[in-house]
């Protein structure tokens, strides 16, 4: 009995809260003037859990189910003449009402706090009408194509590959190479979307950081053209050096998630690397710091032909990687880190990590592949900017460097 008291006060509160939101929008109509407001939709709740008390007493769940046609059919009826009388199309009071009713049956014939938490969520939704209608206005077709193509290749791809290898090797796996690239699209995608809400042109550093977490690379290059039309070109430096500590916190991230335990072969030697250049970035621009306009650094992430390339170049590299171990022991790994690094930390890095080798040789790997990315940046820059770019940053990259190597050294010795 007490349980079922508790189990219908959930289900009270859930029609309250809904309540709450719908009669707070509908707060400057006259009384009696609307069809459900707080006390309403509260009742809705408690009606959800009285029928669902005396579908399961009675052992006859078609009592909950006439219940709900019979609420369904009522409140629809008398929102359908409100709406005729203030022209208004919406359905979305009716399926407040709805979900309401089921969540209230929840809360007793189910998990009361899968409910709550449905509750809940139904809630922030009705009351995020506004913020879901403005950015529905601002969205652009390759914003939605972009996150449609993510949904595709995450729920209808994924599951359709083989999670196993297919080569002699043991490095080719369909299904962690289309994740991988899931997982690097996802982090693209949310750096650009930060860039668009923060306003990826009104500050050198929210672009530059916002950027990173999709390319630090492309923004190295970008900031190193952009060089050769402005006169001061430290802040652009400061920007390139906190960009590539986002790479290396980016890359921690992304090896913790992958491989348990190890952060403790990397964390110490990569967080002095990215501490030195996020303090030589910070110095550079506020000591330099110009208000100056970044062209937007980041593009649309979800380019099909960028990422198909970059699954291809992960599943050559990986395929490689893994036969170059095979073949002469995991001794060759941290060479063949070093050569794919140079190229893109990330496929470095996600090669190192999905390796069965022991731990130290996959850390070693990976602060190999943050290196050579780092030197792989300055020639990039070299062939993209002036000398007045690419000689700071070069100077920054091997400060870090330095400093990583000498963490590495200390660690090892204690």
């Amino acid at each position: 009995m007490e349980d079922q008291f508790f189990r219908l006060a959930v289900a009270l509160a859930i029609g309250l809260l809904v309540g709450l939101e719908r009669g707070w929008r509908e707060r400057e109509g006259a009384a009696g003037s609307r069809t459900a407001g707080l006390r309403t939709f509260g009742l809705f709740g408690l009606l959800g859990g009285v029928f669902a008390i005396l579908a399961i007493e009675m052992t006859a769940p078609v009592i909950f189910a006439a219940g709900f046609l019979g609420m369904a059919g009522l409140f629809g009826l008398f929102q359908f003449h409100e709406s005729g009388h203030d022209r208004n199309f919406s359905v979305t009071g009716v399926m407040a009402g709805l979900g309401v009713f089921g969540l209230g049956g929840l809360a007793i014939a189910g998990d009361y706090r899968v409910a709550a938490a449905g509750g809940a969520a139904l809630t922030v939704v009705l009351a995020s009408r506004e913020l879901l209608h403005g950015t529905l206005k601002r969205l652009s077709w390759i914003e939605l194509r972009s996150a449609l193509t993510l949904a595709v290749m995450t729920t209808i791809v994924l599951p359709l590959l083989p999670n196993r290898t297919v080569d002699p090797w043991g490095g080719l796996n369909p299904w962690e190479i289309w994740f991988f690239t899931v997982l690097i699209a996802t982090i693209s995608f949310a750096g650009y979307v930060a860039v668009r809400v923060l306003g990826p042109t009104r500050g050198l550093l929210v672009s530059a950081l916002a950027g990173a977490l999709a390319s630090s690379t492309a923004v190295t290059i970008a900031l190193a053209r952009m060089a050769h039309g402005v006169e001061r070109t430290r802040p652009l430096v400061g920007a390139a050096t906190l960009a590539g500590m986002v790479s290396i916190l980016r890359v921690l991230v992304i090896a913790s998630l992958l491989r348990v335990g190890i952060l403790e072969q990397v964390a110490v030697p990569a967080l002095c690397a990215a501490v030195v250049l996020g303090a030589v970035g910070l110095v550079l621009l506020l000591r330099n710091g110009h208000d100056l306009q970044a062209q937007e650094l980041v593009t649309n992430p979800f380019e099909l032909r960028a990422l198909l390339g970059f699954a291809a170049i992960f599943a050559l590299v990986s395929t490689a990687s893994a036969a170059v171990v095979a073949r002469f022991g995991d001794a060759s790994l941290p060479v063949a880190s070093a050569l794919s690094g140079l190229f893109d930390v990330d496929i470095a890095v996600l090669s190192a990590v999905r390796l069965d080798a022991d731990l130290p040789m996959i850390g070693s790997a990976i602060l190999i592949a943050l290196a050579a990315n780092g030197l792989g940046r300055v020639f990039l820059a070299m062939l993209a900017g002036p000398a007045r770019f690419w000689a700071p940053l070069l100077a920054g990259i091997l400060a870090a460097a330095a400093a990583g190597a000498a963490a590495l050294v200390l660690a090892t010795a204690g």
